[in-house]
């Protein structure tokens, strides 16, 4: 054997440079499905089931196309770990080259790297050309820079692939960022009728990873249930279509609403396919902009959603790779508490946390607002530890990969790397949520509130939070101003507050 090409569960495009001068006569190709792979975090049902629905209908393509493949399942024998399976079926195919684009964790990276050098066969990492920025020339970028900021990294990448640039190369409509215009809350009336995400019924062979993941997990945590996710090529292309013609019209102005009761609202639910590689980001990018052209979408909505695919998510894979074994080890702000049991259940009494908590048992999903200020802003607030976060993230939502998770979680979220990545904490106490969701309506939790019976733990937590800090953000450029809010409160206030957050504390530590 020549080639052996190493096809992850997030890689599941023909047109990666793995297949560059592929020979079916010499060459093949190895997927695996093993159980280490959910249970390295402890992976909801939903999520390990996306990526064997969508690993078995590529193989079932790369079959029809008389490809040659090794292919394990779940239930075959071998180890239970992936590098270690593979490190067993190298010795017995012996391939000169092991051939794979770079994986999308550090873990598994480094190693298939060492199973590859332990049993002699060249490693072979090809470009990855799914991404629109290699990791090099983000390095380039990010060299000599001691902090990154999306908003710069944006603009760069707007310039150097011409996207919503005027003739002169400066930013259609004048502006490059229309964020101020994207912060839109329903108000009491709420949201209204809103059009449903196209829906994908299990065929028969997701329904045999459906069945699989739940005979073989049945004490993950997650339901499969409501499973209905584009697991193919041709779903994602419809899902694409259906979110550009539907919703994206009204994307930019609600993206960071929330409502009771409204999993999805007007975003793309299109996450998981461009993880998995059914979906490229330009394509994505270029369907958007050809709505705009169209005068179909404001430049706002069109702005707002080009800005969450060019300019963050390339940024934050960019961010992991410059050093992730730095990033993953990070704890600025010193958090070193557990994280509280009610993040796998949703058994809390704080209604934003049980909504958010909820949907994301039953879904595996959660838009990025729910994410950073719900689940995201408590842990932060509460003082959990970054990599208990961390880890529940990459454990819980189906679009989860760690390249693109653990910089949003650890950089974005719980300021965990001291603001390499972001300018100062994403904290805010109980009144933000019930600016831009009704679920403090249904609250037995008052959102002004921060201490006595009814006070809210995310106001309560807020300005704790801001009292421990008080120190290191006092005299902050981007902060300070949030920070001197303290001045407000007396010594006996503050006291108050820090007693009411230390029981709280000691509650969730216990229960």
């Amino acid at each position: 054997m020549r080639h052996l090409v190493v096809v992850l569960g997030d890689q599941l495009n023909r047109d990666s440079s793995a297949f560059d001068d592929f020979d079916a006569t010499t060459d093949r190709v190895w997927m695996a499905e093993r159980k280490g792979e959910s249970e390295h975090v402890w992976s909801h049902k939903a999520r390990s089931a996306l990526f064997l629905a969508a690993m078995r209908h590529f193989a079932a393509g790369l079959d029809a196309d008389e490809v040659p493949l090794t292919y394990t399942r779940l239930a075959d024998a071998g180890p239970d770990d992936l590098v270690d399976l593979l490190a067993t079926q190298l010795r017995e195919l012996k391939p000169r080259r092991l051939i794979i684009v770079r994986p999308g964790e550090h873990r598994l990276r480094e190693g298939i790297k060492a199973a590859a050098k332990a049993c002699g066969v060249e490693y072979v990492e090809r470009p990855d050309r799914h991404f629109l920025v290699s990791t090099e020339d983000f390095g380039q970028w990010a060299k000599g820079k001691m902090q990154l900021r999306m908003e710069l990294f944006y603009r760069w990448m707007r310039q150097r692939h011409a996207i919503l640039l005027d003739d002169d190369g400066k930013p259609v409509g004048g502006k490059w960022n229309y964020d101020a215009d994207n912060r839109g809350s329903f108000g009491r009336q709420g949201p209204g009728w809103v059009p449903r995400p196209l829906s994908f019924t299990p065929d028969t062979i997701t329904q045999s990873a459906i069945a699989d993941i739940a005979s073989t997990f049945p004490d993950h945590p997650g339901e499969l249930d409501a499973f209905d996710w584009p697991v193919t090529r041709e779903q994602a292309k419809d899902a694409l279509l259906d979110f550009l013609d539907n919703r994206l019209p009204a994307f930019g102005h609600w993206q960071d609403a929330m409502w009771i009761g409204e999993t999805w609202l007007y975003h793309a639910r299109l996450s998981t396919s461009l993880n998995l590689r059914l979906l490229s980001p330009m394509e994505v990018i270029e369907g958007a902009l050809e709505r705009f052209r169209e005068a179909k979408v404001s430049l706002s909505s069109v702005e707002g959603f080009v800005r969450q695919i060019l300019g963050w998510r390339e940024f934050v894979r960019g961010v992991y790779w410059l050093s992730p074994e730095r990033l993953l080890g990070s704890n600025a702000l010193r958090a070193d508490g557990p994280l509280p049991n009610f993040y796998w259940t949703g058994n809390t009494d704080m209604n934003c946390m049980k909504e958010v908590i909820g949907q994301t048992l039953r879904t595996g999903y959660a838009h990025h607002i729910q994410r950073l200020m719900v689940t995201g802003n408590f842990a932060l607030l509460l003082g959990v530890k970054p990599t208990l976060i961390h880890e529940w993230y990459l454990a819980i939502y189906v679009d989860a990969v760690e390249w693109v998770e653990a910089p949003n979680t650890l950089g974005m979220s719980q300021f965990a790397d001291g603001g390499r990545m972001v300018s100062k904490p994403y904290a805010a106490s109980g009144r933000y949520i019930d600016r831009m969701s009704n679920y403090c309506a249904g609250c037995r939790y008052k959102p002004g509130e921060a201490v006595g019976d009814d006070a809210c733990p995310f106001t309560t937590l807020y300005w704790d939070f801001l009292e421990r800090h008080r120190a290191r953000f006092w005299n902050h450029p981007r902060a300070a101003l949030q920070w001197r809010s303290l001045e407000r409160l007396s010594a006996e206030q503050i006291s108050t507050i820090q007693e009411q957050a230390r029981r709280l504390r000691a509650e969730w530590t216990t229960g």
